[in-house]
């Protein structure tokens, strides 16, 4: 199954797993390249020191390509920059940031560069910086979003008319069908993040993973966009958000009640009332907990099939 992304990353599939804070660990990731896709490390919710030591692990768990996730927002970004150099990572993806700040060093020294975007706008930037290829992400993905609410059935194809580069789209993608429909749409691969929440390897909190498996349909909101606009399943902690909203809360009184540390109370140490659980809108598509290896080769054995039902039309 070869493109521009499989021969971009030296894969089988060109399935990308999303870098995850609080899930995407070298287990993860490890898993991920091993079964033919890109296994990407989540490097958002981890120090310096801690990274390098995700990396190493996932040398020794792979001898298949995988990259790291860093999110420009990141305090100590330096920090991550030096430590991927320093293990000779391969690729990166960044996001939540300006890509011109780092892709002329980056590429400098012989990393493939991916930047992950939620509009047309940021997109031409992204490729005018020169990054490698584009994660165009869908109003329905879970985590950090757009302000726009662009869902991925219109983004993809908008964005895909005025680049030139490879493009991986992303938001409410976790089955073969997805898949080949966002490819229809002019994607070259598609970022798969939800769905890998719900799979073994993933270092997520064994509650938050059966939060996923049972959502329903309209479980989660694209909230505080004050601050940076993230989708939430509707817990505790998201009551509270709406009933200041309600009340007339200020931005700064929002960042009091967000505070520190709540991503990782709900997703790693899976307090389910008082943490922030990220999730995409897919979750309601997603069943059960499963290798993620199995998660892949269910994918492609869905999306080989209805490709062929397809071609008799």
């Amino acid at each position: 199954m070869q493109n521009r992304i499989t021969e971009l990353f030296n894969i089988e599939y060109p399935i990308v797993q999303g870098g995850m804070v609080w899930t995407s660990g070298w287990r993860l990731a490890s898993a991920v390249s091993n079964a033919g896709g890109l296994g990407v490390i989540g490097a958002g919710s981890m120090y310096s020191e801690v990274l390098r030591e995700h990396i190493q692990k996932c040398k020794k768990a792979t001898d298949k390509p995988f990259g790291v996730n860093i999110p420009m927002l990141y305090p100590d970004i330096e920090k991550l920059i030096d430590i991927i150099i320093e293990e000779d990572v391969k690729i990166v993806f960044t996001s939540a940031g300006n890509p011109k700040t780092w892709t002329s060093f980056l590429k400098e020294k012989g990393i493939t560069v991916v930047h992950v975007v939620s509009s047309l706008k940021f997109a031409l930037k992204a490729q005018e910086a020169g990054v490698d290829a584009i994660v165009a992400e869908g109003f329905e993905a879970g985590g950090h979003n757009g302000r726009d609410e662009t869902t991925t059935i219109v983004l993809i194809p908008t964005v895909k008319e005025q680049i030139h580069i490879p493009l991986i789209a992303a938001g409410g993608i976790a089955t073969g069908k997805a898949m080949l429909a966002v490819m229809v749409l002019g994607a070259d691969g598609v970022q798969v993040g939800s769905r890998f929440v719900a799979s073994e390897e993933a270092s997520n909190h064994l509650n938050f993973k059966k939060v996923v498996v049972n959502a329903k349909e309209g479980d989660t909101q694209l909230t505080l966009k004050e601050l940076a606009p993230v989708r939430l399943v509707k817990n505790k902690f998201y009551h509270e958000v709406q009933k200041a909203y309600a009340e007339g809360t200020t931005t700064e009184e929002l960042k009091t009640l967000l505070g520190r540390g709540r991503a990782k109370k709900g997703m790693f140490l899976g307090d389910l009332e008082n943490g922030e659980l990220e999730i995409g809108q897919v979750s309601s598509l997603i069943h059960d907990i499963k290798p993620a290896g199995q998660i892949i080769k269910e994918m492609i054995l869905e999306f080989r099939k209805r490709k062929e039902e397809l071609s008799s039309l």
